[in-house]
């Protein structure tokens, strides 16, 4: 299977990457298929092949998280959620929610009778 993928380049703490067509089983530096891109992370610049992008995503290659949105940025892609994405934010969502729930309902308890308060103050000279 072909991918699209960042290549590193560069020098240490200065890296810049080439957006590369190349097998999925070869290395992250390795030798390429073809050159698409480039990206620079520290200036923003990035520079895509358009045509030679189209093309290989019209023949299966499937791109990378990173690439993938390089891409919906240049708007070579449109942006799409992942099935993954939209679990993660509904089970965040209701976590929200059990804890807001939580909150509320330890509010709504008071503890200022006088037995209780008694109890918290003989409990906390100790």
């Amino acid at each position: 299977m072909i991918k699209l993928r960042l290549k590193r380049f560069g020098k240490k703490r200065e890296a810049s990457f080439r957006l590369v067509a190349c097998n999925s089983t070869s290395r992250r530096d390795g030798r390429p298929l073809q050159e698409l891109g480039f990206y620079n992370p520290r200036t923003k610049e990035t520079r895509l092949d358009t045509e030679a992008l189209r093309l290989r995503l019209s023949q299966g290659a499937q791109p990378t998280d990173a690439v993938r949105s390089l891409l919906e940025k240049g708007g070579l892609l449109e942006k799409t959620v992942r099935p993954a994405e939209a679990l993660g934010k509904l089970k965040q969502a209701e976590s929200r929610n059990k804890e807001a729930a939580k909150k509320k309902s330890e509010k709504s308890t008071p503890v200022d009778t006088k037995e209780e308060a008694e109890t918290q103050t003989d409990s906390s000279e100790s």
